[in-house]
């Protein structure tokens, strides 16, 4: 697993392709010839943009769900609905389809932000409104979510 680093601004042109930035294009680099799958998040407003190696593994993990579960058959076609390949052009460009530039309301300006393993791909104001902890205590979720995790010796979670 790559772990991506930065966000990253830029704009969308008329035809929903989005010029990816240099320094993530260059992390990347080594998932360019085997393309990458964009989505739709499960949890926000964004695309997710998997690297094609990181979504092998996780279909990987959803392969192994029982399909004779309704809640299994019923998640995996949410969680692939609107699914699709793409590349990134010579230019370094995006191609984003219409249905999930109108999924995730890009207008103009574009956040790509790494989120680990994958990048997030959002409309700057939603990005905005999603990090300016207006619904969320970030200190509280913090400790909640990683509060109890110290497995390294170093003190460090």
């Amino acid at each position: 697993m790559n772990t991506i680093v930065g966000t990253y601004e830029c704009k969308v042109d008329a035809k929903g392709r989005l010029l990816m930035p240099a320094p993530l294009k260059k992390q990347l680099a080594s998932s360019l010839q085997n393309g990458f799958v964009l989505k739709r998040s499960v949890f926000q407003p964004c695309l997710e943009l998997y690297p094609m190696q990181e979504w092998d593994a996780m279909m990987a993990k959803i392969n192994k769900l029982n399909r004779f579960v309704k809640k299994n058959n019923d998640f995996i076609r949410r969680f692939t609905a609107g699914v699709k390949v793409i590349e990134i052009d010579a230019l370094g460009r995006v191609l984003v389809p219409k249905d999930l530039v109108s999924f995730a309301s890009i207008s103009k300006d574009v956040v790509f932000s790494s989120a680990v393993n994958i990048v997030e791909i959002w409309d700057k104001d939603l990005y905005e409104k999603s990090i300016s902890g207006e619904d969320m205590d970030f200190a509280d979720l913090a400790e909640e979510v990683m509060g109890n995790l110290n497995d390294d010796d170093n003190g460090i979670s």
